[in-house]
């Protein structure tokens, strides 16, 4: 039974899976599949807020948010594309293990910090990235609970969408470019020129006299034709020698 204080500190600080999330008991043997293979605790149900689960118990957490727990030099981890899911993990320093971000679940306290490091866990004092305040969930967790009203695990809304939405695509579409001879068309002197083709030319002048009045100028020089080139491609006739 979670006591009233316990409800407090869900509704408060964090989602009402988080405390026990990171209180659980991780790789131990499963008390209901302890005789199966591979029946080692590894697993976490955000929706029961229960103990942790082994591979066998998922088939009771059908259609539930669960997670996968892993290990790390002897510390419980998961990974950041799981976790960032349900909750915002601001602030708390990720790190890159077997090609893989992940996030320490509870402190690691450093009893020797690092020569020439100026920045450390607000909570455990662990030497961390300039960009980052604490080295844990449970750290951030730990300072909420001293007072800092400014960290939230609440994922924030994006423009109106869903939080756990992803995110447009910062590059634009790419428009289609038109081919270059439509490029060409779209000149002046190729408009020109078809319009003179087609005997439409405002270049003309009329005569003073009646007979002359309908003489124009004769329109722009036609295309080149490609009789001659295709006249020079003809094979001659073939002679034949004398006998």
């Amino acid at each position: 039974m979670v006591s009233p204080i316990g409800k407090m500190e869900h509704q408060e600080f964090s989602p009402p899976w988080l405390i026990p999330m990171l209180r659980a008991d991780y790789f131990v043997s499963c008390r209901f599949h302890g005789d199966a293979n591979k029946s080692e605790c590894n697993l976490y149900c955000l929706d029961c807020c229960g103990n942790s689960l082994c591979s066998y118990c998922l088939i009771h957490h059908k259609d539930h948010r669960v997670v996968q727990i892993r290990r790390s030099s002897y510390h419980n981890v998961v990974r950041v594309n799981e976790i960032q899911r349900y909750l915002d993990i601001t602030c708390v320093q990720t790190y890159i293990i077997n090609s893989a971000k992940i996030v320490f679940l509870n402190e690691r306290p450093q009893p020797r910090p690092g020569k020439g490091v100026t920045n450390h866990c607000e909570i455990c004092g662990r030497s961390l990235v300039d960009a980052f305040r604490f080295c844990s969930l449970g750290c951030k967790l730990g300072a909420m609970k001293r007072g800092d009203r400014e960290l939230s695990f609440t994922q924030k809304m994006k423009h109106g969408r869903d939080a756990n939405e992803p995110d447009e695509p910062l590059t634009p579409k790419k428009v289609r470019k038109p081919h270059a001879f439509n490029q060409f068309i779209d000149t002046p002197i190729y408009q020109y020129n078809l319009y003179a083709r087609n005997g439409h030319s405002d270049m003309s002048c009329s005569s003073t006299s009646g007979d002359d009045a309908s003489n124009k100028m004769s329109p722009g020089t036609p295309p080149i034709s490609n009789h001659n080139r295709n006249s020079s491609r003809r094979k001659g006739i073939p002679h034949r020698a004398p006998f």
